[in-house]
């Protein structure tokens, strides 16, 4: 198990909120090989091995040959000769992601899951009255060894983005504590592309303008990243002095509803395309009318063979609530670009601008991601 703590450089006069971030280790793969001893230390991936197959999770022993999640099947098989593939179960994932909720449970009623396999805690007061985030973080993580034989790594600090890095700093197995007063002081030496919200095209801008690190971006005035980065400046020079003021919440506001779909062989015809899109919207409207949540915005989504990704967007100037605009918006979208002159293997459907103030459980039937 690895352990850091980042000690306290300053007091601060106001209280602080005590977060946890729980991130289950490469708890796909870990699953399967827990439930197969045969896979126990070879490289594993979760995921398709056929030549439209994509990795949905890969083992540590899998990602020491570069493999990820998301990438193409063929490819990580080019990787690791070695790979084994093995299909997923998402049935026994989310019964092992309930059974982790539950314990998260025994110790606060604040809990924001991101995905099956991680989530924020709040424990600035906890139900069983231990003294520390850090003792809290450290029951949870032997409680989920005990009872589902899988590992988890925690970051604990006073803020979400600071316990998100912290809980990756020390995988796998790993505990990180960032104390009040030293965040920005954690972030310092950090590659900017791994504080959440920088993305590989903004890291790559980032890095065409001399900011490779967090102390970089920390020498850089708040006049200068609005130049360079617009409406989100306001966020990177505050991510780089160790700031962040959002809440852990138990329920989120959702801001769009999609489903897409990957085909097994690219579709190339209007009228594959368009039945494709059809019954992709059927779907989408079964979600909305359960989630109760309608928008103001029809979106298109198109993923073709060679990966490359366009999206097309109408606004109306109403809320849709009816299935037959919400699909003929869709399919004029899509009639709007053809022909393409690739196969495509992906679609998708959704629905964004939902009504201010729309609040969505999220649960099971919520997106997979989101469904911890």
């Amino acid at each position: 198990m690895g352990l850091c703590y980042c000690q306290a450089m300053e007091e601060r006069d106001v209280p602080l909120r005590k977060i946890i971030h729980i991130d289950m280790d490469a708890f796909y793969a870990s699953v399967e090989q827990r439930d197969d001893p045969e896979l126990r230390g070879k490289p594993v991936a979760v995921g398709g091995a056929g030549p439209r197959g994509v990795v949905a999770a890969a083992s540590y022993e899998a990602r020491a040959f570069g493999v990820r999640s998301a990438m193409p099947g063929a490819r990580a098989r080019r990787l690791c000769p070695d790979l084994i593939f093995a299909p997923p179960r998402f049935d026994v994932y989310r019964a092992v992601s309930r059974h982790v909720r539950e314990i998260f449970e025994r110790f606060t009623d604040i809990i924001q899951p991101l995905s099956l396999d991680e989530a924020y805690l709040d424990v600035t007061e906890n139900k069983v009255g231990l003294s520390s985030a850090t003792a809290v973080a450290q029951e949870i993580r032997r409680m989920i060894r005990a009872e589902t034989g899988l590992t988890a790594s925690a970051g604990v600090s006073y803020n979400k983005l600071l316990a998100k890095l912290a809980s990756d700093q020390n995988k796998p197995d790993g505990l990180c504590v960032v104390r009040p007063g030293d965040g920005a002081a954690f972030i310092a030496l950090m590659p900017v592309r791994r504080i959440h919200g920088v993305g590989p095209v903004t890291a790559r801008r980032m890095a065409a303008l001399g900011i490779e690190t967090g102390a970089d971006l920390r020498s850089r005035k708040l006049n200068f990243l609005e130049r360079h980065f617009g409406s989100a400046a306001g966020y990177y020079y505050r991510a780089a002095r160790g700031e962040d003021d959002r809440p852990v919440r138990d329920r989120d506001v959702r801001k769009s509803i999609s489903v897409e779909d990957t085909f097994f062989t690219d579709l190339a015809t209007e009228a594959e395309l368009i039945g494709e899109l059809e019954r992709i919207a059927v779907r989408l409207w079964e979600r909305i009318e359960k989630a109760g949540a309608y928008g103001r915005t029809v979106t298109l989504k198109v993923k073709f063979a060679d990966f490359t990704i366009i999206t097309r967007s109408k606004s109306l100037g109403h809320v849709v609530r009816d299935a037959d605009l919400m699909r003929e918006t869709g399919i004029a979208l899509l009639r709007a670009q053809l022909p393409f002159a690739k196969g495509v293997r992906l679609l998708g459907l959704g629905i964004h601008n939902l009504e201010e103030g729309e609040v969505v459980d999220i649960g099971p039937d919520s997106q997979l991601v989101l469904a911890l």
